[in-house]
């Protein structure tokens, strides 16, 4: 019987939920709980998610801000199938809803056969590709096939971070092997005009546009009081500011002018991380983290240390396979005075970080906005100064019929 009534609410209106809730906390009766984001009506009106809204608003403050261009690249040999291709690319954009309805395309094809130095040109398209910006009133969503002989090609996608995270890029990567050798099957076959959608790929039981309705409908209440009291006892109103020492003084307006310097840990090392997480009984995060966190006390002489970090929040089934802007940023305070030992220090990020995720479903832009801290223009995030992402999980290399394809971005 609760499932019966959970699956009446979930096909309610988002009108009708609220009423319900409404009436049901008048009566103080608690309403059983559903693990079904409901898919929306038709006539429903489409809100921005939280996070959308603040990227929204950073991009109307900084028009010409490239900084949350999401590119990828890949150099692609063998006989490629253009119309497979744009086909494939076609069904992914319509099965996924993203702001605007979808309209068919054409792939724009640079030919680049009769450039003398064509690897040079290659360069210079993706890095203007990856840095030029969005209006994002038009498309969020720039392909570009570049053509160098018959036998090889290179392709450009880039896509805005508002409809994309980098969870997103695994399920756009998994769906176009699944689709681009479906239809490729099928053309084999003598069925690629009669086969529109392959076999291999399930309807998505939701759309992006169901769970930003659904989280603003749900995120509220006793639910919302209690997110936003553990933050708020956390962080408290006077977050401490990292001291970073540097060379040169911090402009008054981020430049977005970093660098990246990659480093490399050696076999040996990394499998000592992972023998101390396991004998600790913490995650390889948690001990990673940790050892940041005891890098920036030393670096900054501080020992009350603040950080970002982000959370895929994706933690229902239906959410797993979705493309857009679920990502979610946490904010980890830990305290490291008192000289603690190294395992002391590992127990007080352990802490912290259960905590933080069982409090997870507070968004970023909602915790910001309770906590209105005083803004600078030369910090690009509130709250933190500093950022640790950590991921474990590396994206499948693409496996397409008769090609090999190579990531260059």
């Amino acid at each position: 019987m609760k499932q019966d009534i959970s699956q009446q609410i979930a096909n309610l209106s988002p009108k009708q939920r609220a009423l319900l809730e409404k009436r049901l906390q008048q009566k103080k009766i608690k309403r059983p709980s559903s693990s079904i984001i409901p898919k929306r009506q038709p006539s429903d009106i489409i809100p921005l998610s939280f996070a959308q809204q603040r990227l929204w608003f950073i991009q109307q403050l900084e028009p010409d801000n490239n900084s949350y261009n999401v590119p990828s690249s890949f150099r692609i040999k063998g006989k490629l199938q253009v119309e497979i291709l744009e086909q494939t690319l076609n069904e992914i954009v319509k099965r996924h809803e993203v702001v605007t309805p979808f309209q068919p395309f054409s792939l724009p094809i640079i030919d680049l056969q009769d450039i003398a130095n064509a690897e040079a040109e290659v360069q210079r398209l993706v890095i203007r590709e990856s840095l030029r910006p969005f209006d994002l009133s038009e498309s969020l969503l720039r392909l570009i096939l570049l053509k160098l002989s018959e036998k090889e090609h290179i392709l450009l996608i880039t896509t805005h971070h508002i409809v994309c995270d980098r969870w997103s890029i695994g399920v756009f990567l998994r769906e176009m092997t699944t689709l681009y050798n479906g239809f490729f099957k099928a053309t084999e076959v003598g069925k690629g005009e009669d086969n529109k959608t392959p076999l291999n790929l399930s309807p998505l039981p939701i759309q992006y546009g169901d769970w930003s309705i659904w989280q603003r409908q749900w995120l509220q209440g006793d639910l919302l009081d209690k997110q936003i009291n553990y933050w708020q006892e956390k962080l408290g109103q006077d977050l401490p500011i990292l001291d970073l020492p540097t060379k040169r003084s911090r402009p008054l307006v981020p430049s977005y002018r970093g660098k990246h310097h990659p480093i490399a840990l050696s076999p040996a090392l990394s499998d000592s991380l992972k023998a101390v997480s396991a004998k600790e009984k913490v995650t390889l995060f948690t001990l990673l983290l940790s050892a940041f966190k005891v890098l920036l006390c030393r670096y900054t002489d501080q020992d009350d240390i603040v950080i970002g970090t982000e959370i895929a929040n994706r933690n229902r089934r239906e959410m797993e396979g979705l493309i857009g802007l679920l990502v979610n940023t946490l904010v980890l305070r830990t305290d490291l005075s008192g000289n603690p030992s190294f395992k002391t220090v590992l127990q007080r990020v352990r802490e912290v970080t259960l905590g933080a995720y069982a409090h997870q479903d507070l968004p970023f832009e909602k915790l910001v906005e309770v906590l209105n801290p005083d803004r600078h223009l030369s910090q690009m995030m509130p709250l933190f100064q500093v950022k640790f992402d950590f991921q474990l999980a590396t994206v499948k290399p693409l496996q397409l019929s008769d090609l090999s394809l190579e990531r260059l971005l």
